[in-house]
């Protein structure tokens, strides 16, 4: 396997201004050597985030960014709530920084009041959090990892990326019941939406280039908004809006694993570029562009959105190019909001990506939506994709035009130097493989979205997709029967392409094409359809 056919090179990245790809001791813009484990769901990611920081001691170094930060969110049971541990950590003499979305108002139902009392929180702990509006107009910072680095101690350095909040919501398990402290969402998910999420933890030198990323965005010297009522706030609040210097970045850890780890960006294209980015940057795009155009056996996807035929034009071609390509996703049953505006809004994305991937794939493609074993509808909020059990990413970002143009995000793509020996063992047919992380997180989100006690019954492509197809046709006939007998096992119910009225749809293009799902590239790649 070379791992330049799957990854970005330096040029490819397309962002010169970075130090990303020059931080490694080889060519290329990836990191070689780290463990990476996946944490699936936010009970898992949380229990493990608060083991790591009460390990912490004084001197070591806490850097973290959020879209939405709760400071009574709950970690792991009482007295774990995310506000005092941070600022525990803080008062211990740990180098506690973080970077928090300021959101939009509140009456917009987002949540500048509670990253606003997060901030404050760490500041009279002796940490400093600062809120970044640093975006777009309508734009949001939506990156969520955690760097935690140990001067002296370089085997416990950990990074945590993926798609999990520091928030409300996001405390749910296999079993999906829903976090007690729950963020409201469209009536059909009931007052304790249940909630399908994945974070990874990751050891070895790309926690180094994890930290890059925060210091980046930390060191950038641009007022953190330009907004006049912004600014107004920040002097009724008393807001810090300096960020103090850090101290310097250790050197990245060792070695310790067999994956190879390549960070993916997305940064907007602004009037006042970052300096780091100063026409953008779009490699989640080029990224999945790239290993979309090696896919040839299965496509498996978990995503928030899966919006636009337009974003969607890579996986489409793929299945048209390639006769055998099987894709699956898995996506939540209703948008997070059902408002008379909200729920047309999000659904035309939707309706567009979905009627563009039939057509390219027809029975090949298939898309589900899970429930618990009440029958609650779980929402996905996961960003996973797996192709050919060899190329695997994990992050914030989602499939539709805001993750891969406007907004900032990241994800880690994860290539694994060993191979998987079970069969099939190249299900790409390329030479490359099936290697162990991709396959082990497909397995495992698998087994689970099917209660399926063997993984090993789903190694073979197309058998998993028709053990997805049989699975969820008869918990369907279960429902449509009404509940008679048993209930079979499996989560995952068929998805059908909702449907809108042309009036409808007339009445949400502008919301969505402008509100909901932005653009944030550059005129000239906007007109050529490139990123």
């Amino acid at each position: 396997m070379r791992l330049a056919d799957w990854l970005l090179t330096p040029d490819e990245r397309g962002n010169a201004a970075t130090e990303l790809d020059r931080r490694g001791p080889e060519p290329g813009a990836w990191s070689r050597g780290n463990e990476v484990r996946p944490l699936v769901h936010g009970a898992a990611y949380f229990t493990a985030l608060l083991t790591a920081i009460r390990e912490q001691r004084a001197g070591d170094l806490l850097f973290f960014t959020d879209w939405r930060g709760d400071p009574d969110e709950l970690l792991d049971g009482p007295g774990s709530e995310i506000g005092e541990v941070l600022c525990d950590a803080a008062r211990r003499g740990v180098v506690v920084k973080g970077l928090v979305w300021r959101s939009h108002l509140d009456r917009l139902a987002f949540s500048e009041r509670e990253n606003r009392y997060l901030g404050e929180e760490i500041e009279a702990a002796g940490g400093e959090c600062l809120l970044d509006m640093r975006v777009r107009p309508g734009g949001a910072h939506h990156q969520k990892f955690v760097v935690l680095r140990h001067p002296g101690r370089p085997e416990k350095d950990v990074a945590f990326v993926g798609g999990i909040d520091l928030c409300h919501s996001r405390r749910d398990d296999a079993e999906h019941g829903g976090d007690p402290r729950a963020l409201p969402l469209a009536a059909a998910y009931g007052p304790r939406p249940p909630w399908h999420d994945v974070q990874l933890a990751v050891r070895g030198p790309a926690v180094g280039f994890v930290e890059a990323t925060f210091r980046e965005r930390w060191e950038d010297p641009a007022p953190l908004s330009r907004s006049p009522l912004s600014r107004l706030r920040q002097l009724v609040h008393h807001e810090d809006t300096v960020a103090d210097p850090l101290p310097p970045q250790p050197p990245d850890p060792g070695p310790r694993g067999s994956h190879t780890v390549q960070l993916l960006r997305t940064y907007p294209a602004r009037r006042r570029g970052y300096p780091f980015a100063p026409l953008g940057e779009r490699s989640i795009a080029r990224g999945y562009r790239k290993a979309l155009a090696r896919a040839t056996s299965l496509i498996y996807l978990e995503d928030q959105y899966l919006w636009s035929a337009e974003i969607v034009a890579g996986f489409a071609r793929a299945l048209t190019t390639r006769p055998d390509l099987l894709m699956i996703a898995v996506v939540p049953a209703h948008p997070d909001q059902d408002g008379r505006l909200t729920a047309p809004m999000n659904l035309l994305g939707r309706i567009e990506a979905l009627r563009a991937l039939h057509r390219a794939g027809g029975d090949r493609f298939a898309v589900y939506s899970p429930e618990n074993h009440q029958g609650t509808p779980v929402y996905v909020h996961a960003k996973v994709c797996v192709i050919d059990d060899v190329w695997a990413s994990v992050g914030s970002d989602n499939v539709n035009r805001r993750s891969w143009t406007h907004d900032s995000e990241l994800a880690c793509a994860v290539l694994d130097d060993r191979p998987d020996p079970r069969e099939p063992r190249d299900p790409g047919g390329l030479g490359d493989g099936a290697r162990v992380f991709a396959r082990a997180l497909r397995l495992e989100l698998g087994a689970e979205h099917l209660d399926c006690d063997d993984p090993d019954a789903l190694l073979d492509p197309a058998a998993a997709f028709r053990a997805f197809a049989r699975s969820a046709a008869a918990l369907d006939t279960w429902h449509r029967g009404g509940r008679s007998g048993p209930r079979p096992p499996g989560r995952l119910r068929p998805y059908p392409t909702p449907e809108l009225s042309r009036a409808a749809s007339a009445a949400a293009l502008p919301l969505q094409r402008l509100v909901a799902d932005p653009d944030g590239r550059p005129r000239s790649l906007r007109r050529r359809g490139a990123y």
